[in-house]
């Protein structure tokens, strides 16, 4: 062995070599064109990690570089804490090589990786779909999906902190694996979407505002009551986004979620940022019923309480709670903010195509017509499904079927650029419309 410095520069070498093994994934993985990323999405992906093996390779060379100058060989204790901060910062490109590795990996899976850009294609569709602030769309975030064990899904935002602090290029939604494949996907799905148009049209924050002033006015007995609604708000607005784009199919999904032990859907913890499963469902339908007037949703309700009764356990607060729910959707209904322009949040989330009768509709001509899925928007395609399971018109193995086809038909159109092919006639039509993917007629 030979001196401290001398040793220092040989791990330091190794670093390096190291380092030059962290390859691209244009260059490493394989999948077929259908799973692919988005171009835009794996660009950054690729340009972020580039950005951060160039400038970790720079800082090894110019230690490398002082640790064989004369003031290197003054002071090893210096140069030893200077190396762990190197091997700190290589260990922390790891990891974010890894969060993403995630994401790319997986698409090699067969059958795995097309359903993936499936999810992509709706997720985006789905933030699309509900940021109505003037100039948010043009600066929407790419959202790539991939599949983790577990029941509970989760999105690392866009332009948050990374592991050392980088910021993140896209957004990427961790789905359970248990969710594939059928509609509830789609629940889990438009949920994190939620918590991303949350952040970019900053509704958790203006509606608080709101929640803090009618907590101040309310009875005293009602008080810690909407200290906790204001506390869960974290949720509640994505589960609103998930209940505006794609109706009664998200509020079946939640159910799917959240139906556990008795324990843990009544589970009280004021530092959850989840509502109780119990009332999270509750106030799901009652969202449901405020856009999209159905009795539906009262017999949805129903249906739960007879699932899981109240209890002995905190019954008074379960009971206050659930009284407070018509209040609470009352005032997101009418919130009002600089994001949503003149429109309160009720008039600038509800969708007219999402209501349960004309998703009916749409079910009937898809029925007819399997051409009709082909001229629908992935959260609107995963709304009439989950309309025709709440109506009993679709069974799970159709459901299954019915979701396969369209993740796929969505993955291999965007493949063969259906994106381009809307915005520019000279692009022909793409061959996914005519992926089959129809309706059952129950008789």
């Amino acid at each position: 062995m030979g001196s401290p410095l001398s040793m220092l520069e040989s791990e330091a070498v190794a670093l390096l070599v190291r380092l030059e093994h962290v390859q691209s994934f244009s260059l490493s993985e394989t999948m077929v064109p259908a799973a692919a990323l988005h171009p835009r999405a794996l660009c950054r992906l690729e340009y972020f990690l580039h950005h951060g093996r160039a400038r970790l390779r720079r800082r090894i060379k110019r230690y490398l570089s002082w640790l064989r100058s004369d003031a290197g060989e003054a002071d090893a204790a210096r140069a030893q804490r200077d190396f762990v901060v190197l091997r700190l910062e290589f260990n922390t490109l790891l990891s974010q090589f890894d969060l993403f590795a995630d994401v790319v990996t997986q698409r090699s899976e067969h059958g795995t990786g097309v359903w993936l850009a499936g999810l992509d294609v709706a997720a985006a569709d789905g933030l699309r779909t509900g940021t109505v602030a003037p100039g948010v769309r043009e600066r929407l975030p790419e959202v790539a999906c991939y599949l983790d064990r577990g029941p509970g899904a989760a999105i690392r935002r866009a332009r948050t902190r990374l592991p050392g602090g980088a910021e993140n290029p896209v957004a990427i939604v961790r789905v359970p694996r248990e969710r594939m494949i059928g509609s509830g996907v789609a629940s889990s799905l438009l949920h994190e979407v939620g918590h991303q148009g949350d952040a970019l049209l900053g509704l958790r924050d203006s509606v608080a505002g709101d929640v803090a002033l009618h907590a101040a006015d309310a009875p005293a007995r009602d008080r810690a009551v909407w200290r906790l609604w204001e506390r869960w708000l974290g949720e509640i607005v994505p589960d609103l986004w998930a209940v505006a784009s794609v109706g009664v199919c998200s509020t079946l999904g939640l159910i799917q979620v959240v139906s556990l032990p008795r324990a843990f859907v009544f589970r009280w913890g004021t530092n959850d940022p989840h509502p109780p499963p119990w009332i999270r469902v509750l106030l799901s339908a009652a969202v449901g019923a405020r856009l999209y007037p159905h009795p539906q949703w009262e017999r949805l309700r129903r249906t739960w309480v007879e699932l899981y009764p109240l209890g002995s356990g905190r019954r008074e607060e379960f009971a206050r709670l659930a009284d407070t729910i018509p209040e609470l959707v009352e005032l997101l209904a009418g919130h009002r903010s600089s994001a949503l322009g003149t429109r309160t949040l009720a008039q600038a989330m509800t969708l007219t195509d999402r209501t349960p009768q004309r998703l009916a509709a749409i079910a009937e001509r898809w029925r007819r017509d399997p051409r009709t899925a082909a001229l629908l928007s992935p959260s609107l395609a995963f709304a009439v499904v989950g309309q025709a399971k709440a109506d009993g018109t679709v069974g799970p193995r159709d459901e299954g079927r019915l979701v396969d086809g369209l993740l796929r038909s969505w993955a291999f159109g965007r493949a063969l650029g259906r994106e381009r092919a809307a915005a520019d006639p000279a692009v022909p039509a793409c061959p996914a419309r005519h992926v089959r993917c129809s309706i059952p007629d129950r008789g």
